[in-house]
């Protein structure tokens, strides 16, 4: 299972979400977009997501309806509900409804950023943060890379597709692939991003070269 945390944030104050959003990919998520309930619900429909971050009034359909119904469904998408009522019994009613975590606004960032990770790994299969190829090390808490003890400065898309082609465990990897585990919906996919960036992480990467190119199916780790 490759894994690079993808995230959806439903939420209709827009400069809030895209705060919250911009800060998540901070740490190499890829991070969508939802400003009212109806949009959300359509994106879980199309895409899979890890963790979603549900502000529960939305205006369209509500969150405690989005929330019922993954939960009803048996989706594996961790949710985070927010809201701005902070009483006990709010929150024993969101976690009633499927919630896995609740947090009240306002809320300190790196509280949200912290519970977002913790069950983004809840969503997954467990995995070692310290990952190993040959003589490549990526602290994936530290979001640090190293190559025969040289540090990398990737950048996060670098880091991301790194991450996604050592946990595939040598396992060939579509570009298509790439684009869905770090990158969001609104990246163009005949934009070149994908053979772009490993052209820099190749680069970064230095000799001999690690990553092979597979003609036709995509990129793996031999």
């Amino acid at each position: 299972m490759t894994w690079v945390m993808r995230v959806l944030v439903a939420e209709d104050e827009k400069a809030l979400a895209d705060l919250v959003a911009e800060g998540l990919r901070r740490y190499a998520m890829a991070v969508d977009i939802a400003y009212d309930g109806t949009a959300a619900a359509e994106r879980l429909s199309v895409n899979d997501y890890d963790v979603l971050v549900l502000d529960r009034d939305l205006p369209g359909r509500h969150g405690d309806a989005i929330c019922r119904d993954l939960a009803q469904a048996g989706a594996r998408t961790r949710i985070l509900m927010l809201t701005a009522a902070a009483s006990v019994r709010d929150r024993v009613a969101g976690l009633g409804l499927g919630a896995d975590d609740y947090l009240p606004k306002p809320f300190d960032y790196a509280e949200l950023v912290a519970r977002v990770q913790a069950l983004g790994r809840r969503s997954q299969t467990p995995v070692p943060p310290l990952l190993t190829h040959r003589d490549i090390v990526l602290d994936t808490p530290r979001m640090q890379a190293f190559r025969d003890g040289r540090y990398l400065a990737l950048s996060r898309k670098e880091f991301a597709v790194l991450e996604v082609l050592m946990r595939a465990d040598g396992a060939i990897v579509s570009a298509e692939e790439l684009l869905e585990r770090a990158w969001d919906e609104h990246t163009d996919p005949f934009s070149g991003v994908v053979r772009v960036t490993m052209s820099k992480l190749r680069a970064k990467l230095g000799d001999p070269p690690v990553i092979e190119t597979v003609a036709g199916s995509g990129y793996r780790l031999p």
